[in-house]
């Protein structure tokens, strides 16, 4: 038996990505169903427990940032290795802090914004067949991750497809995308550990020439121990018994902490690796489905969280603003160049991390000092690894603006992540002076508070994609209207693509 489902967007993945994507497509208005292999169990094991700056003014943006914020905890420093820490707190920012929150404790809030939104989910249900043609994508699945692929299923039918499915990505599978790269570090540990001698700090870490380590409090009685034994190199299935993480946490912090309760372990690997292409017609990668990397720096669930703000509202201008299928081809210039600049960073970070001998730890150590004490450099290294500091690459010719963050600027109507909320553009003019161009409904107009002349336009997630000096520049505006937000209602096609 088949049964069949149309809907504008289908996602296929529930972790943090998905969630993301699909309540911002839902909120927008769209028809979005949401496709999970797993059952429904938001799980308390996941891997990821920071929120960088970035991400939390993307939540800003949706309304759901004090929420994630009183949910975790801020911390003002973070070490990546010997003397190498980051200091968020100088970010310009309005939140200059590292977010520890765990993995779930995210998805639930996001989950719950997609649910109020309107988004299908179907548990338990995972693709095992996929089909496009210029008109639309099909996609096939069955009941469970274990299913026969051959037995009952159910069809849907969207205009575009995205693939949040993490590193073994069916949806990258049936593209026919390698995901080119290499392993990089073996023998992780995971632990969640119920400890007699809590540390003082909801967050401690430390490396040592052999290691290293973080101890993070999981909020419920549990910490999360994440870290790295060198004289322990060991498969992913190899055994993890509780005397090789007491041996993990003595050699990073001098004492196991007496832990009386290991609720759940787990040994893994990390690896370097991204997808060559992010999009394949109408379907797409986001989050570990198109790229994966080391854990240092923690910016893996905080660069798929990106991907999905960026694609989202390009889904929403081309599939109900009437926008050229063109910009969808920015998502793919756009994100895939961050994700290598995320895989680099993150290379970099481990591999220093895991530098041996005294002369290289000597050096190591050197660099942290100096990425601690040089503030410009400090500064630059908060920014890039809190994704504050990512841009765009802006056309030649460009007004100096064009690609860069906006931060949450005082304009005369309000701050500007509130006024982007409901997945808008935001229209910056000056003071006093009304621009003539016709606005579509989804852009906001709002003036600086100051004497800036410039005419700017920001993006739904938070860039500007237009801007200019110039006086009279209606034409130049209308145009950047067009590209990125659609034509004006006047000139919309009434079908849907």
């Amino acid at each position: 038996m088949i049964a069949e489902h149309t809907t504008d967007v289908l996602v296929v993945g529930a972790g943090p990505t998905g969630l993301l994507l699909a309540g911002d497509l839902a909120e927008a208005g769209l028809s979005v169903t949401l496709l999970e292999a797993r059952p429904h169990k938001i799980s308390n094991l996941s891997r990821a427990l920071v929120v960088h700056a970035r991400v939390l003014e993307q939540f800003d943006a949706r309304g759901i940032a004090d929420e994630v914020v009183k949910l975790g905890h801020p911390i003002n420093r973070l070490q990546l290795f010997e003397r190498g820490q980051l200091n968020p707190s100088r970010l310009p920012s309005r939140y200059p802090f590292v977010l520890f929150i765990p993995q779930y404790e995210v998805e639930r809030v996001l989950e719950r914004r997609a649910r109020a939104a309107g988004v299908t989910f179907a548990y338990d249900t995972k693709v095992v067949g996929l089909e496009q043609d210029p008109n639309g994508v099909t996609a096939r699945a069955v009941p469970g991750k274990d299913a026969d692929p051959n037995g009952p299923s159910t069809t849907y039918h969207a205009s575009y497809l995205v693939g949040t499915d993490g590193v073994h990505s069916s949806i990258r599978q049936a593209i026919g995308l390698p995901f080119p790269g290499k392993s990089i570090l073996s023998s992780l540990i995971l632990a969640d550990l119920k400890l007699e001698q809590a540390p003082d700090q909801p967050f401690t870490v430390n490396a040592v020439p052999d290691g290293f380590a973080l101890l993070t409090e999981m909020g419920d009685g549990f910490h999360r121990l994440t870290g790295w034994n060198r004289h322990h190199q060991l498969p992913d299935d190899a055994p993890l018994d509780v005397e090789e993480i007491k041996e993990l946490l003595r050699l990073n912090f001098g004492t196991d902490y007496r832990i009386t309760e290991v609720r759940w372990k787990s040994r893994f690997h990390s690896d370097e690796r991204q997808a060559p292409a992010y999009r394949v017609g109408r379907v797409f990668l986001a989050g570990d489905a198109a790229h994966v990397h080391s854990p240092a720096g923690a910016m893996g669930m905080n660069t798929g969280l990106q991907d999905a703000a960026n694609l989202s509202w390009k889904l929403v201008a081309v599939l109900r603003d009437g926008a050229d299928d063109h910009l969808l081809d920015t998502y793919q210039t756009e994100r895939h160049a961050v994700g290598k600049i995320v895989l680099r960073m993150s290379g970099m970070l481990v591999r220093a991390a895991l530098l041996h001998g005294s002369a290289a730890r000597l050096l190591r150590a050197t660099a942290g000092t100096i990425l601690s004490n040089v503030r410009p450099l400090a500064d630059k290294a908060a920014s890039m690894i809190s994704g504050i500091g990512i841009a765009y690459k802006a056309p030649r010719g460009a007004h100096k603006l064009t690609g860069r963050r906006a931060p949450d600027l005082q304009l005369a109507e309000g701050r500007l992540n509130e006024l982007q909320r409901g997945g808008r553009f935001v229209l910056i003019t000056p003071a006093g002076q009304h621009a003539d161009a016709p606005v579509p409904d989804q852009v906001v107009r709002a003036h600086w508070t100051g004497d800036r002349r410039t005419t700017a336009l920001v993006r739904p997630d938070g860039y500007f994609c237009w801007a200019t000096d110039k006086p009279n520049a209606e034409a130049a505006l209308q145009a950047a209207l067009t590209t990125w937000a659609g034509p004006p209602p006047s000139l919309r096609a009434s079908r849907r693509r």
